[in-house]
């Protein structure tokens, strides 16, 4: 028995570290539960089961370690309804006076210490959520007590004092967990006298051997436990390699901030740049800027009949007012652009304002020795500039100076 306990409680120690790898554990002063006891202890053996059933009560207080390991210490009291040594003396020695009930309150006490497992947290591991009923195996030892008065026995008087002896202790919780903080248990348990004298029907067992059934108890006990908090909290695990993608996205990310301050930086120094120049622009004095439209000196239109890309005699001297310009003006290039009216098919038009363009070019160039590289001769389509249709047959030259 020894053995199977200490096994027990070492699997419990060894798979309940196991069970903490992925929950945070309270501190010591987290975690500690008490409760008060209720039901009826009888003898185990050589004696009637029910008939002599007693009342008891008890007290407990709890530390749980682990989710599935906890320690604790307990007192338990058999009421004093009826004496059970006392029965069998009398029924033995009807003759003679004989008296064995105890004059307090209570025929025996215990008071130890115990070691709980939790077998659904041991197996299962440990719920984040709770378990409306989980199960413990329950071991302890400590102080046993039964109480005795002086019995007078004729002719010769024997003295039955009040008995100290060493108990163990085995039982089950049954544990039904009505919310966080609040449990409610059935407890079934056995507990040995290892070493004190122990009184039967029919003679006194002086001997001392450990789980003698004829020195032991069962009790069936219910119980109330308020558990103080804050329970075990789980944690996410997350392995090597996530918490290097988090680490790298972390340095990304503070990178991406660097960058934004060097950037705001950058523009701070840009507005202040502004702020000067401006500043700059207030304290200047006012100056008169006087401006020429070039418009009407720059812009010389040759003009077509209709379908043809043919400069007629009529547009010839703009041709040359543009070339005269042009040799005065060594630096000075020009823009031709041909448009043609909506009038007749979209693609012949497109096609003819181009013609119309490099019509001009090649005056310029054949007729009056202008560089072709100073000359840019575009094809602009559709002509919509003048509100005369007519008009929109034209290339349009754009003088333009260095």
């Amino acid at each position: 028995m020894k053995k199977f306990l200490l096994s027990v409680v070492a699997l419990a120690g060894v798979m309940s570290v196991n069970a903490q790898q992925a929950l945070e554990s309270p501190g010591f002063w987290s975690n500690w539960s008490v409760g008060v006891d209720g039901g009826v202890t009888t003898p185990l053996k050589d004696h009637a089961f029910f008939g002599d059933m007693r009342g008891a009560f008890g007290l407990h207080i709890q530390k749980q370690l682990t989710p599935a390991f906890a320690l604790g210490v307990e007192g338990a009291f058999g009421v004093n309804t009826s004496s059970w040594n006392q029965k069998y003396f009398e029924d033995i020695f009807a003759d003679y006076m004989l008296s064995g009930r105890s004059s307090t309150a209570i025929d025996n006490m215990y008071i130890g210490a115990y070691a709980s497992v939790n077998l659904f947290n041991l197996i299962g591991g440990y719920k984040c959520d709770g378990r409306l009923f989980d199960m413990e195996v329950v071991a302890g030892a400590g102080w046993g007590h039964e109480f005795f008065d002086k019995m007078a026995l004729f002719p010769m008087s024997i003295d039955a004092k009040d008995q100290n002896y060493f108990m163990t202790k085995v039982g089950l919780n049954f544990n039904f967990n009505v919310c966080e903080n609040l449990t409610v248990s059935l407890k079934p348990s056995v507990n040995f006298n290892m070493t004190g004298t122990h009184y039967n029907a029919l003679d006194v067992d002086n001997t001392s051997a450990a789980y003698n059934v004829r020195k032991a108890t069962f009790n069936l006990m219910a119980g109330v436990t308020y558990n103080f908090g804050p329970g075990f909290k789980c944690v996410e695990t997350r392995n090597q390699g996530e918490i290097d993608a988090l680490n790298a996205q972390i340095n990304k990310l503070r990178g991406d901030i660097d960058a934004c301050a060097a950037n705001g930086a950058a523009i701070a120094a840009k507005r202040a740049a502004l702020a000067s120049e401006l500043e700059a622009c207030k304290n200047r004095k006012p100056e008169v800027v006087k401006e020429v439209n070039n418009n009407l000196q720059s812009v010389r239109y040759i003009f077509y009949k209709i379908g043809s890309s043919v400069i007629t005699a009529d547009q010839q001297p703009n041709v040359e007012m543009v070339a005269q310009y042009l040799k005065n003006h060594k630096d000075s290039k020009v823009v031709v652009k041909g448009y043609a009216s909506p009038d007749g098919n979209l693609e012949f038009n497109k096609k003819l304002a181009a013609a119309r363009a490099e019509s001009v070019k090649t005056a310029l160039v054949k007729k009056y020795g202008i560089s072709a590289d100073r000359i840019t001769a575009e094809g602009e389509g559709i002509g919509e500039m003048f509100s005369e249709n007519d008009w929109n047959r034209v290339s349009i030259c754009t003088l333009e100076d260095k």
